[in-house]
């Protein structure tokens, strides 16, 4: 989950070829819908940031040369903490911390984050954000467009 950052993805990919006769590129596909609850209702400013700096799947793999592209669900009580992994426990994007390990969180100003965390907030202790999304509470895993893509020997 780190090809968004890199300065030349071609230049990446072509040393992922290069040390290993298989390559596994974990990447997120910005034309996926649906979006994440935080972004639709809480945080649109994500959705410029990432489209800006996420590259379009098709082209991440044509430029791998992948030829498999498997959908990466995302479990309800998946541990590794980045952004999307808290979708159906919205309490955890209350605290700071976990924000702040999530690079999009990071380059975000506070004067648009504090005040969206202050509305998930209140939504939370009236209980709106559960009625709105009781459907998430029963799901085990949501495919929120990120996508495992092999290439080289299979």
């Amino acid at each position: 989950m780190t090809v968004h950052h890199w300065p030349d993805l071609h230049r990446g990919l072509d040393e992922l070829r290069r040390v290993s006769r298989r390559q596994v590129v974990f990447t997120w596909d910005p034309g996926h819908r649906p979006e994440l609850w935080l972004i639709e209702e809480y945080l649109p400013e994500i959705r410029r940031l990432e489209h800006a700096r996420f590259t379009p799947l098709s082209t991440v793999v044509e430029a791998l040369g992948a030829h498999t592209v498997l959908p990466f669900g995302i479990p309800h009580d998946f541990t590794d903490g980045f952004q999307i992994a808290y979708w159906r426990r919205p309490e955890f994007y209350l605290d700071a911390l976990i924000r702040q390990a999530s690079s999009t969180f990071a380059q975000l100003p506070p004067s648009v984050v504090e005040p969206a965390i202050a509305r998930l907030r209140a939504d939370l202790a009236s209980g709106a954000w559960r009625r709105r999304h009781a459907d998430l509470l029963e799901q085990e895993s949501v495919d929120y467009g990120y996508r495992l893509l092999v290439a080289g020997d299979r």
